[in-house]
């Protein structure tokens, strides 16, 4: 396999700063929770939410706001690469981690299809639902099926939608084969998909710490990404993938195609 993550022999065992980093960012992060998170709430709500600020409404900017202080808050810089389609368009990313919702939330208020789990996540879980996260129950047909027509209708309404159809984060070495049912909202809605792929590292290189462990807990990957040295927050805007009528399994294998190509690995 060519890869560019970090392979576990060559991440450090020890980390005196650690400790040091915990000091330092986490009454930033409560501060953030507790104050910022109120106001974003506020903001979301009507009619201030559609008050505008500059080419956004005050709802998407405060959104965004809220979500990038949060990423950088952890010790990422967050790096953009490309542009994000605008209007309707249907974004495909590789997922590493819980923060790669916030991620993208930080350059445009989106819709995503996430893992039910999630919204029993503390924070993380709650923002999402008020963002309008659209819960699909893993190994359901019919949780799918429901998943599909909600994001075809978000589409529809000129809303941009976003999906890791990997089905699950992964383990930073390796994208995973792409589900393509999903990809059925972007042919119903005749919406472009757009291929986002996502990275955190330094030098252009996956970070093998910022992904679950096995059987690893929510809070304690938290708690670990939270000690982590800083460390770049890529998000790279990839060329728009077409649709066309029953396409998705090429669709699928496309944008996963063009995001292997940024990443430099992918294929076991």
């Amino acid at each position: 396999m060519n890869s560019t993550a970090d392979s576990p022999e060559t991440m450090p065992h020890k980390d005196a700063w650690r400790p040091l980093r915990y000091l330092v960012r986490t009454p930033f992060v409560l501060l953030h929770v507790f104050v910022g998170l109120p106001m974003t709430v506020l903001a979301l709500s009507p009619p201030l939410a559609g008050i505008p600020i500059g080419r956004k409404r005050l709802g998407h900017a405060m959104t965004s706001w809220w979500s990038g202080t949060f990423v950088r808050l952890f010790g990422f810089r967050i790096r953009v690469f490309g542009k994000a389609q605008a209007g309707a368009v249907m974004y495909v990313a590789n997922h590493l981690s819980w923060l790669d919702i916030e991620l993208m939330h930080s350059q445009r208020a989106i819709s995503f299809v996430a893992k039910s789990e999630i919204e029993r996540w503390p924070v993380v879980g709650w923002l999402a639902t008020r963002g309008g996260t659209i819960y699909h129950r893993r190994g359901s047909n019919d949780s799918m099926a429901n998943v599909v027509a909600q994001a075809t209708d978000r589409l529809r309404d000129g809303l941009a939608v976003g999906i890791f159809p990997e089905g699950g984060t992964g383990r930073g070495d390796v994208v995973r084969t792409f589900h393509a049912r999903i990809f059925q909202a972007a042919l119903d809605a005749e919406v472009p998909v757009q291929p986002v792929a996502l990275r955190y590292g330094r030098n252009g290189r996956q970070d093998l710490s910022m992904p679950f462990a096995a059987k690893e807990p929510f809070f304690v990957n938290l708690l670990r990404v939270l000690g982590n040295p800083s460390m770049d927050a890529e998000v790279h805007f990839l060329d728009v993938v077409e649709p066309a009528p029953d396409a998705r399994r090429r669709m699928a294998e496309q944008s996963r195609a063009r995001i292997v190509d940024t990443l430099g690995y992918g294929d076991p």
